[in-house]
């Protein structure tokens, strides 16, 4: 092990750390196609796509992992203040969208880039305030077996996002086909 990282660290970036890592890299690319106006796209990545248990994995395992290392369940520091604004902005995202009615859309798309814009700061947030968290600079200090473990389960949680996108992708196409069959049968 690398020292001064304990067992309990690893474990945290094993369950906590890569769930958040995806699920920044998906809310950036919302923001992305926010930017440019790709409704169906950033409809997908959004509300649909059930990333939220995702930002839910790592709003339950954090104070878990916080009252072992810390003593306390949260505490109001820059990394998780940050991180709980992401959530409530992609909350808020996820209303809009689904219920703001006409005009929506854009609405829904800068929600989606206020939250592209908050992700960095989600990130850097340990290395501009003083805070309980590690620094940015652990993942490259991880020891050999951990370093490939963590990118291992990185790309696991990504492959089950794209997992989670394609059947997502799969069911909106039939729904798209029944709500054409349905229109057709009116009279």
């Amino acid at each position: 092990m690398t020292a001064g990282l304990t067992l309990a660290t690893y474990k945290y970036f094993a369950i906590k750390v890569t769930p958040r890592f995806t699920k920044m890299v998906i809310i950036a690319t919302m923001g992305f196609a926010g930017v440019i106006l790709i409704n169906f796209i950033a409809s997908l990545f959004g509300f649909n796509s059930g990333i939220g248990g995702f930002g839910v994995m790592g709003l339950v395992t954090g104070p878990l992992w916080g009252r072992k290392a810390w003593g306390v369940w949260w505490q109001w520091d820059a990394k998780l203040t940050m991180a709980l604004l992401l959530e409530m902005i992609f909350l808020g995202y996820q209303l809009v969208r689904r219920y703001g009615g006409p005009g929506s859309d854009k609405m829904s798309a800068a929600l989606a880039v206020f939250g592209m814009v908050n992700v960095p700061f989600v990130y850097w947030s340990v290395n501009i305030w003083r805070t309980v968290h590690p620094k940015t600079s652990v993942v490259p200090t991880l020891g050999p077996g951990m370093f490939g473990a963590f990118w291992f389960s990185v790309l696991s949680f990504m492959l089950l996002f794209s997992l989670l996108m394609t059947l997502r992708l799969r069911l909106e196409r039939q729904r798209a086909v029944l709500d054409e069959l349905y229109l057709a049968e009116e009279p």
